[in-house]
């Protein structure tokens, strides 16, 4: 997790300067915030069990992130589809460390490092950010995108026939 957090870190300013709206801005900058203080106390972890802070190379961090990256070179910039697009990549993040720190938090308990578990569960209850985007998103995002059109995933009408000729001729 320490490895998927210092990843995070990373990745996040340049999703953050492509979001279109101040809402999806203040979420996403409100999750940084907390993914720094999530690192901190990781690293405290780390000294309660008398090792040296290292990360793990993450695969499925590394893979959403590769994905919320993907969703910008995929959508158009300055649109409310873009900011869904990033709002879906975020949550994927979000339910990944619920699941991963939850994980963690029984396994401390189970160790009896019930200190460790304290320490640990603190940034589980923080995972909150998963409810604020549903929010943004239900409420607001999610209709203005629908009002964009075409969306930039769907096929225009030109193409669509275009590909049914090309599947007849052959």
């Amino acid at each position: 997790m320490y490895y998927a957090e210092q990843a995070l870190l990373k990745a996040m300013p340049k999703m953050l300067e492509n979001t279109t709206t101040e809402i999806l801005e203040d979420a996403m900058t409100e999750h940084l915030k907390q993914t720094e203080k999530q690192e901190k106390r990781l690293e405290k972890v780390f000294r309660m069990i008398g090792q040296e802070p290292e990360g793990k190379k993450c695969e499925a961090m590394d893979g959403l992130i590769t994905e919320a990256q993907e969703i910008l070179k995929e959508t158009k910039d300055y649109t409310m589809t873009r900011d869904a697009a990033l709002i879906i990549g975020a949550q994927k993040i979000e339910h990944y460390e619920i699941a991963t720190y939850g994980s963690l938090v029984q396994l401390a308990i189970t160790m009896r490092l019930n200190q460790v578990a304290d320490v640990l569960d603190r940034s589980l209850v923080e995972e909150e950010t998963d409810l604020m985007l549903t929010e943004i998103a239900e409420g607001y995002i999610n209709l203005e995108a629908e009002c964009e059109t075409p969306y930039n995933w769907e096929k225009s009408q030109e193409e669509e026939e275009m590909e049914e000729e090309s599947s007849y001729s052959m």
